[in-house]
């Protein structure tokens, strides 16, 4: 029987770990069942790699456009004339990642926020979605999402790793929430693993936010994540859902396709 077909919406193909290897590691995902990969950028240079990968592989890898938190400071005047060339491409269905990371501060706050608020109007324009990051800012960061909502088509926050009132906001924003393989980390992931049944099905998508986060459950256990490893995840959610594992691909597949345009 061939395994279900889903999509992963986030996978850092760009980062030096894959140097070399994108060919095998696309094959074996798609081996796997993953139909579709939704590489992410995060500055303008991995958003112009991402987007070369995806072009050469069509119907198979997508890219988005964007710069993280952590590489705001490095963004100019020229950094949204660079995304907004880059969104106009076949390949690129999202602007991302994008957000606040008030974590590890890489880039001062209000740096962050400027250039986030930057990319929600460029999303906005352009009628993309936005593939968005939060890490110890979500205060702030609902506040400056929630005054561009209603300008987005659409809004997925990516790596959902929060508390149950935190989710409960994004649902109420109507975001999507993407799952990684931190709902199999036996000891940071029980929290996710009793909010993931809260998540409406037309909501929920999966990531493997590889070459990061790989499933510590998974035997024998491995260092480098990849987008082969989306099954384990997909079970790990159906599970915790009490859902047959076909349903919630079904399920994932077309909410990722619709967000993210995938068959237009």
């Amino acid at each position: 029987m061939s395994p279900p077909s889903i999509i992963d919406i986030g996978v850092n193909l760009t980062h030096r770990s894959f140097a070399g290897d994108h060919d095998r590691v696309v094959d074996r995902a798609v081996a796997a069942g993953v139909t579709a990969l939704i590489l992410t950028g995060t500055s303008e240079a991995t958003s112009r790699a991402a987007q070369v990968l995806a072009a050469a592989r069509p119907g198979v890898l997508f890219s988005t456009a964007g710069v993280h938190p952590h590489d705001a400071s490095h963004c100019s005047a020229t950094t949204i004339e660079a995304l907004r060339a880059l969104a106009r491409l076949p390949a690129v269905v999202a602007i991302g990642e994008c957000g606040l990371d008030f974590n590890r501060d890489f880039s001062p706050r209000p740096i962050q926020e400027q250039w986030f608020e930057a990319q929600l109007v460029l999303a906005a324009e352009l009628g993309l979605p936005v593939f968005l990051h939060e890490r110890d800012a979500h205060a702030r960061f609902v506040e400056i999402l929630r005054a561009y909502r209603a300008s987005l088509v659409d809004a997925v926050v990516h790596c959902f790793t929060g508390t149950a009132a935190e989710l409960d906001v994004y649902l109420e924003l109507g975001a999507c929430i993407g799952i990684t393989g931190w709902i199999c980390d036996e000891r940071r992931g029980a929290e996710l693993r009793k909010l993931t049944a809260r998540i409406p099905l037309d909501r929920l998508m999966l990531e493997t936010d590889a070459p990061f986060l790989a499933p510590r459950d998974l035997r024998p256990r491995v260092s480098r994540n990849e987008p082969a490893y989306l099954p384990h995840i997909l079970a790990a959610v159906a599970a915790e859902r009490a859902q047959s594992i076909e349903a919630v691909a079904a399920a994932t597949t077309a909410t990722a396709r619709r967000v993210f345009r995938l068959d237009t």
